[in-house]
Parts: C-alpha cells; sequence; structure tokens
C-alpha cells in the first residue's frame, strides 16, 4: 500500500495520536506480532494495540474488547476470511466494531481483511482460496451491507471470479480490489484512491455487445452505492 491509502487511514481515524487496534487473526499460525512492528506505527501512529484470538468466547470478553471502546481506527491484516468470521461473527467484539463506525471511526484491512468488511464472504472455503461461495462460509462482518469484496483483482487474474456470486446472489454488489487500490467509504458513497483499479459487478448492469459484465473505476471516482453508479463530480 502506498502512502495515498495508509496516511488517509490513519487521518480518517483522527491523526497520529489516536488509538488504532491492528487484528492479525487471518493471519497463518498463531500471529504474534509488534505494535511497532505495524505499518502503522512505522508511518507513525504512536498509540497501536494488536488484538487477537481465534476463540470466539474470548472475543466476547470484557476485558478483550476493551480496546476497541476507545480506538477510532482498527486494521485487518490479510491471511484466510474465515479465520476472522469464525472468532468474531456475532460476538462482543463485532458488536464493538459496529459502534467505533457509528461514532464516527474508520475500520480497514488488507486481502482478507478487505473481504470480511463486506457482507458476503467470497473465498471461504477452508480447503482453499479458489472457492468462490463455500457453504458454512458465506457470511462476513457487514460492515458494508448487500455487497461481495474480492481482493488481488487484477494481479491475480480473478477479474470474472464475482460474476458466479453476482449470478447466484442478485441483491448483492460485487466490488473487486486490486492491490496498492482502495476504497474510501462514506455512508452510501464511495471514492477509488491508489495505484489500479476497482471493478464493479452488478446485477442490474447491462454492457454492450461483445463487452465484459463488469468495469472499472480508476483512483479519483467517485461511486454511489444506493444507486449503484458513477458520481460525475465529487461530492461537496
Amino acid at each position: 500500500m502506498g502512502p495515498e491509502i495508509v496516511d488517509r487511514f490513519i487521518a480518517l481515524a483522527g491523526g497520529k495520536d489516536a488509538e488504532f487496534v491492528w487484528i492479525p487473526t487471518a493471519a497463518d499460525g498463531d500471529p504474534k506480532v509488534d505494535p511497532a512492528s505495524t505499518f502503522l506505527a512505522k508511518a507513525g501512529a504512536r498509540h497501536v494495540t494488536v488484538l487477537h484470538t481465534r476463540d470466539p468466547k474470548v472475543a466476547g470478553t470484557e476485558e478483550f474488547v476493551r480496546p476497541l471502546r476507545t480506538a477510532s481506527g482498527v486494521w485487518f491484516v490479510g491471511g484466510r476470511q474465515w479465520r476472522l468470521a469464525d472468532s468474531y461473527l456475532n460476538t462482543r467484539t463485532h458488536l464493538e466494531l459496529i459502534k467505533l463506525l457509528k461514532r464516527g471511526g474508520v475500520i480497514g484491512g488488507t486481502s482478507a481483511g478487505a473481504t470480511i468488511l463486506g457482507s458476503y464472504m467470497v473465498r471461504g472455503a477452508v480447503s482453499g482460496n479458489e472457492v468462490m461461495m463455500a457453504p458454512g462460509h458465506e457470511i462476513s462482518l457487514g460492515f458494508l451491507r448487500n455487497t461481495a469484496i474480492d481482493q488481488h483483482l487484477i494481479t491475480r487474474h480473478r477479474e470474472k471470479d464475482l460474476l458466479q456470486v453476482i449470478d447466484r446472489h442478485k441483491e448483492l454488489l460485487g466490488i473487486g480490489l486490486d492491490e496498492s487500490t482502495a476504497i474510501v467509504v462514506k455512508g452510501d458513497r464511495f471514492e477509488v484512491i491508489g495505484k489500479s483499479k476497482v471493478a464493479i459487478y452488478d446485477p442490474k448492469y447491462k454492457p454492450a455487445a461483445g463487452a465484459e459484465r463488469y468495469y472499472f473505476l480508476t483512483p479519483g471516482t467517485w461511486f454511489d452505492l444506493k444507486k449503484r453508479h458513477v458520481i460525475s463530480t465529487s461530492p461537496k
């Protein structure tokens, strides 16, 4: 991630003196992270707490969620998104994350940490990340409602993978993020930032003859999530 993404995230959380929580639960093994090694600390954030468990009972305790009560920025690290769902879905941790957003905080993530922010969890199979729809692992944390978020889109040649998801779940909007690229969501709108592209998969989209069933947004573009169309000018 370039500084345009890192610096924006820190600024949205309130700046370098804000309180941040770093969640590495999606990573392989038993991640033990030094807060000083995180990109947040390296970018100047002074208060970074690492929060990790794979036990939903622990995730439901007051002691575990205490750092979230005062945090204004949370970052989910990449790995396997099903680990995040198994650990935090419908726990007190999940509730505190929702409260953080309601009080004006920001939540972001890389790779699996981006997918978990949507409502439908793609690539959630324990057996491998090639499976797009895995019964038992299809529910994400739902901070961005009615969406399915994929990642590494162009770099890993995944451009067509979300089509099968929106064909089966026509209420969803598919959002494909390439590497070094992010969307900044505010209310029902988002802005594309970074160096590459974001793909939109809308079941109601009607492409021209011979064109793909998805389309790309470039950095600087604003998109209306409710109306599902590009905003021609930046919102005030």
